[in-house]
């Protein structure tokens, strides 16, 4: 058994996983708010998914961000990548929240 997505998507069993945080209103740019590798990646992914927090795989990206520090603003190298992340997860979140006002 394996983790499912908010999609109902099959997520394989991660290497390595981070988790980026941004709010518009007290950040400046996105921050890494957790990272790890094995065990630690599936909880980071499995407490995301428990919170219904969009996922998004990329593990060149994940290798990247994993060189940054805890609880600080990514390198200003990676905003432009991680800003079309954003943009899919916000994408996505209006597509689900249509799909809710249609029910």
């Amino acid at each position: 058994m394996g983790i499912i997505d908010r999609e109902g998507k099959h997520i394989p069993k991660p290497k390595q996983a981070v988790a980026v945080r941004y709010r518009e209103d007290k950040d400046s740019a996105p921050r890494i708010v957790a990272k790890g590798s094995g065990f630690i990646a599936e909880q980071i992914i499995n407490t995301a998914v428990q919170h219904s927090v969009p996922l998004y795989q990329n593990s060149t990206m994940a290798g990247m961000l994993l060189a940054g520090e805890l609880d600080k603003e990514i390198p200003p190298e990676l905003y432009k990548v991680v800003a079309e992340v954003l943009a899919y997860i916000f994408r996505i979140d209006q597509r689900l929240g249509q799909q809710q006002y249609r029910r």
